[in-house]
């Protein structure tokens, strides 16, 4: 069975840069898409960013792009987002997910089987 467990979050500064990791363990770990999505207070859950099985392909939400990037290594069997020039509307729990099925980098969290438990990221303005 795969966890995911997510590390980095925080809080910054408006304008300042954070790194989630999302490290996975199990020996079932397959190289599928993975994706960040996040949920902010009285808000659903959307997506942020997601990766490819090999990390050549990715999606990002039109909120981040220019702004945040994914990338993954599938030996060490992590993803990371680099969140910069971060916004006070960033500030949600950002979770970490894995398919089971999909190699494509997709924003649907149907794609997605495998979640995390969440991390808070808090942008001060």
């Amino acid at each position: 069975q795969v966890q995911l467990v997510e590390s980095g979050g925080g809080v910054v500064q408006a304008g300042d840069s954070l790194r989630l990791s999302c490290a996975a363990s199990g020996r079932s770990f397959t190289p599928l898409a993975m994706a960040w999505f996040r949920q902010a207070p009285g808000s659903e859950r959307e997506s942020v960013a997601a990766i490819s099985f090999m990390g050549a392909n990715t999606y990002f939400a039109d909120s981040v792009k220019g702004r945040f990037t994914i990338s993954r290594d599938n030996d060490k069997k992590t993803m990371v987002l680099q969140m910069n020039s971060a916004k006070p509307e960033d500030t949600a729990i950002y979770y970490c997910a894995k398919s089971k099925a999909t190699i494509d980098a997709s924003g649907s969290s149907r794609s997605y089987d495998i979640w995390g438990q969440g991390i808070q990221v808090t942008v001060s303005s």
